[in-house]
């Protein structure tokens, strides 16, 4: 997979990260986190603000102020997008993409890290959700994420291409 120069400090790979199995690679890593974006937003919106809105809205912390009036659309858009890649990432380095059963589990697993993170580092830095929340989001997130990486390996694993996709 890469080589240590002769100085010993710099790394180099043999090939370039994303084409171990040519551009469809590339193409299968694009499309994953496409649609692997549009399915982390819609299936949020429905996890996060219709079904548990009521109980993140009861599990804030003493801050105020802090949710907007408006979504800002792009950003949520970007970062489902950043979301999908990690999980389309986790999934093509692990030997390519089994199933969807595979998918879902993956992407349950990163969802409720990246989460589980994010949120404890909010909940010690910032007063934007009680502990109850910061508990509770993570686990949520194994649903939100499953269904994401479940969705990501149908698209993926349809396209075809190389078995092992990134090296």
């Amino acid at each position: 997979y890469g080589a240590i120069e002769s100085n010993g400090l710099a790394w180099r790979t043999a090939a370039p990260p994303f084409t171990s199995g040519g551009s469809m690679d590339s193409k299968r890593f694009a499309a994953g986190t496409v649609v692997g974006g549009v399915v982390l937003w819609a299936t949020g919106w429905l996890i996060f603000s219709k079904l548990f809105g009521g109980f993140y809205a009861a599990n804030v912390g003493s801050a105020t102020g802090v949710d907007r009036d408006a979504q800002i659309l792009w950003a949520t858009i970007l970062g489902n997008a950043f979301y999908a890649a990690l999980i389309v990432y986790a999934l093509l380095r692990r030997h390519g993409v089994a199933s969807v059963a595979q998918g879902a589990m993956v992407g349950a697993i990163v969802g409720c890290l990246a989460w589980a993170q994010a949120d404890f580092v909010l909940y010690a830095d910032l007063n934007i959700a009680n502990l109850t929340r910061t508990i509770v989001d993570p686990l949520l997130e194994i649903i939100h994420g499953g269904i994401g990486g479940a969705a990501i390996a149908f698209v993926v694993k349809r396209m075809g291409g190389s078995d092992i996709a990134l090296r």
